[in-house]
């Protein structure tokens, strides 16, 4: 028998059960690795302003950064490791999911939404923000409804939940719509601004963002009824239980503390890198409803 076995035949004993409790909180595939001494593999994305993208010195930053900072930090505390060794892995649209669901990465921060096809495969902590899915068109653009775009081209991020919203919506409206799958936002921009399609549809956080950050902000705009709900939170190892248990009980402390409202306010009404763009975004009341009664499960 191994030292591994006996030890989980004597938390089977009534006087070993709460010795054991507290030791098996922290084991697990991620935990055990970082207490021996290995880092903690944060995905984060490229481009997706403000949860996650590069600097102007190539750094990842943003609002989904900061908090999966502030996680490690939470980890490295609950194990006794004083500053847990990161490494930072880029991620697309297309392979953020599969990046986690393999074990590349433990943990992907940026603005992935929690859906019940992606709990198939991955795991998923308290949503940081709640969104849903609109249209970024040319200031010009008179369109205020997806139907008003009736026969048209529109940009979609391929593998991502606005997709699949948008060909549901075109199937059930008989809109006609042709959809151009992008695969990142900023190749979405740029067919938009080249006239090669009529819109972009995404969730409107990233649109503000996208719209704020061009040479002539005001050249671009957002309209258009929310598509879908969409609450987007840290992805996770679906495989981890302890270690999104940890994950869970940091996010939950960091809502009900306020220390998240700080963290938010930076990223969302405050100047921003790499332009020190101000996006003026308060939290909506679906985010503070929501974080009245912190938890990981969404419809």
């Amino acid at each position: 028998m191994t030292i591994n076995s006996l030890g989980k035949l004597a938390c089977l004993t009534l006087a070993g059960s709460l010795l054991c409790s507290a030791a098996w909180a922290q084991s697990g595939p991620v935990l055990d690795r970082i207490k021996s001494g290995g880092k903690l593999v944060i995905a984060h994305r490229e481009g997706s302003i403000p949860f996650s993208y590069y600097d102007a010195d190539k750094k990842p930053v943003g609002y989904a950064i900061d908090l999966c900072m502030k996680l490690a930090q939470a980890v490295g505390a609950q194990l006794g490791v004083k500053n847990v060794p990161t490494q930072f892995l880029a991620v697309t649209p297309a392979n953020r999911i599969d990046t986690i669901a393999l074990g590349k990465a433990d943990m992907e921060c940026g603005g992935t939404t929690n859906t019940k096809e992606r709990r198939e495969k991955v795991a998923f902590t308290v949503p940081h923000f709640i969104t849903g899915v609109r249209m970024l068109v040319k200031a010009n653009n008179k369109a205020e409804r997806i139907e008003e775009l009736r026969d048209q081209t529109i940009a979609v991020t391929k593998g991502s939940t606005a997709q699949k919203a948008v060909d549901t919506a075109n199937k059930e409206r008989l809109m006609g719509l042709k959809l151009t799958e992008v695969a990142d936002h900023a190749q979405a921009v740029d067919l938009l601004e080249k006239g090669q399609v009529a819109a972009y549809m995404t969730d409107d956080v990233i649109l503000y963002s996208l719209a704020a950050t061009r040479p002539d902000p005001k050249s671009l705009k957002v309209v258009g009824k929310f598509l879908t709900i969409e609450p987007l939170a840290i992805m996770l190892p679906k495989s981890d239980p302890e270690f999104k248990k940890l994950v869970d009980t940091e996010m939950r402390r960091l809502i009900n503390s306020r220390e998240i409202y700080p963290i938010y306010d930076k990223w969302f009404n405050q100047n921003i890198p790499p332009k020190n763009t101000n996006l003026a975004l308060p939290t909506s009341y679906l985010l503070r409803d929501f974080w009245k009664y912190p938890t990981d499960i969404v419809p």
